[in-house]
């Protein structure tokens, strides 16, 4: 069993709960609230860096339907898919872009701020809530129609890790997201609500 943490209310610690189960280890979850949740309880804290011994690991499984590349996503919308954007409102309509050269997002997607998926103190919505706010966004669509994505594929896990924390399965990752899908000067790019 794998327990990865963070100190940003799983936002980072998500990636690697979603690779680890891309490679086929299920064995694996995210501590929510992450350390500050931890600390809040008064849980203890070793300050010593722990001794490993290398091993190797051989994936299982690579669940590659789990990702969906930046050639293929324009034709997944237009089939239907459901694309989700993690970032902030502000980064999705075009306002600030803080880390890309370049502010908005990809026509067809949705917002859906992975905060969304927390309370205020940053712990996960229980997973009745979840599924209710999780059910209304996805509005019909089956959940290996639903793409996740965000600056860089990080915090898109998070979103993906909401969805099978509130029961509704393993949707897909554009691992590459925003930052990826700038590169390319013929791809398009919408600003505001739509």
């Amino acid at each position: 069993m794998v327990v990865v943490y963070d100190d940003a209310s799983g936002a980072i610690a998500a990636r690697l709960w979603w690779l680890l189960r891309w490679l086929g280890h299920e064995q694996v979850a995210v501590l929510d609230g992450g350390l500050d949740a931890w600390q809040a309880n008064g849980l203890p804290l070793e300050t010593t860096a722990p001794t490993w011994r290398a091993a190797r690991y051989s994936p299982a499984t690579v669940h590659d339907e789990w990702v969906v590349t930046s050639d293929e996503l324009p034709q997944r919308i237009e089939s239907g898919a459901l694309l989700l954007d993690a970032r902030s409102a502000e980064r999705f309509r075009g306002i600030e872009e803080p880390i890309d050269p370049i502010a908005g997002h990809v026509p067809g997607a949705k917002n859906l701020p992975f905060t969304a998926t927390l309370t205020p103190a940053g712990i996960m919505l229980e997973p009745r809530r979840l599924r209710d706010d999780l059910t209304s966004v996805l509005d019909g669509h089956d959940i290996t129609d639903v793409i996740a994505m965000c600056g860089s594929g990080v915090t898109a896990c998070h979103l993906l890790l909401a969805l099978r924390a509130a029961g509704l399965g393993d949707g897909r990752l554009y691992a590459g997201s925003w930052s990826e899908w700038i590169r390319t000067s013929d791809r398009e790019i919408a600003t505001g609500l739509d």
